[in-house]
Order: structure tokens, then C-alpha cells, then sequence
């Protein structure tokens, strides 16, 4: 474990209140493909429990608890996913549509491309790519995913390097580990 690690906390999960657990149970599994790892009642407070995880060294990576009151709004600003490749992002877009994600649209954010959608309870759900590119945030074009991935990756370079913050990614993460390190 790095020292960076152990000094800072580093977000590992998120937990969402929800109002019927079967359906976001099998939207997550369907549309994201993630696992229940464990699922029971809280110990301290009496909620019903679903853990899920896409990643074998981790527990859980979203924690679903009952208790949102029928009818109510989300207060999800959003959850969002990482996955490594264009070629994911599309079949991830077809797999949440196919399985009741709402309201769906693309940004190319400069230094991710990202689909949005809703779930079936209305919580924002991002998807994302990272590219080799950083521009100040927030930015957001649209994107086209019927556009092969050298066409995406030129143009996004192109808008990346007339915007003033432009840098390659290393770049950027070379001068946050410095940043980090100042404030140790």
C-alpha cells in the first residue's frame, strides 16, 4: 500500500436508499453486470441490504438499502462506473437500455467519454472511459458512439488541444502527485 494510501481516505463504495429492491437488484446485475456478494439486514439500523461488486478484491462497490419512501426523489447526483474501453461503453449503452435505463445521452468530457442515463428509480448513472487526454472540467460535447473509436479519439484530441488547459493525462497526474505530496 502506498503512503498516499494510508494517509488519505480513498473512496471504495457507494451506498443508495431504494424503493423496491428487486427491480435495482436485477437492473444492476442486467444492465452492469454486477454480483450480489452478501445481502441480509443491518445490524444497526433494520434496512434490508444488497451488496453487489464487479471487482473480485472488492466486497462490495455498491451497497443497496431499502428505505426510500415510495414516490420519493432521488438525491443521486450520480453513480458512475469505469470501464476500459469504447467498444465496452457501447455494449454497456445497449445492455441499460435493453434492461430500462432512461433518458440516455452521450458527453465527450475531454478527459472521459460518458454515456447518462436514469435507472428505474430515476438515480443518474454515468458509464465512462478515460481518455489520454486532460482539460479543464466541466466540459462537455456531445458524443457520438455510431462513430468508430479513431474518429472519437481524433476528434476529441483535436477539441482537447484548442482548449487552454490542454495536457496529456501523465502530465496532469505527474503535477496532482505533487499537489498531494504539498499538502502531506
Amino acid at each position: 500500500m502506498s503512503e498516499h494510501a494510508e494517509q488519505r481516505p480513498n473512496l471504495s463504495h457507494v451506498g443508495v436508499y431504494v424503493t423496491n429492491m428487486n427491480l435495482i437488484e436485477a437492473f444492476y446485475s442486467r444492465a452492469l453486470d454486477l454480483i450480489v456478494t452478501d445481502r441480509g439486514v443491518g445490524n444497526r439500523f433494520k434496512n434490508e441490504l444488497v451488496f453487489m461488486s464487479s471487482d473480485p478484491t472488492k466486497h462490495h462497490q455498491l451497497a443497496l438499502a431499502s428505505g426510500r419512501p415510495e414516490g420519493s426523489k432521488s438525491t443521486v447526483m450520480q453513480l458512475s462506473f469505469q470501464v476500459g474501453s469504447l467498444s465496452t461503453l457501447r455494449s454497456v449503452r445497449d445492455k441499460a437500455l435493453s434492461n430500462g435505463a432512461k433518458d440516455l445521452f452521450g458527453l465527450n468530457h475531454g478527459n472521459a467519454w460518458s454515456i447518462y442515463f436514469n435507472d428505474p428509480e430515476d438515480n443518474l448513472v454515468e458509464v465512462y472511459v478515460d481518455t489520454p487526454f486532460f482539460v479543464s472540467q466541466p466540459h462537455g460535447d456531445p458524443l457520438d458512439l455510431g462513430k468508430s473509436d479513431a474518429e472519437i479519439l481524433s476528434e476529441t484530441e483535436a477539441v482537447c488541444r484548442n482548449d487552454p488547459s490542454f495536457m496529456p493525462i501523465a502530465e496532469w497526474e505527474r503535477q496532482m502527485r505533487e499537489r498531494l505530496a504539498g499538502q502531506g
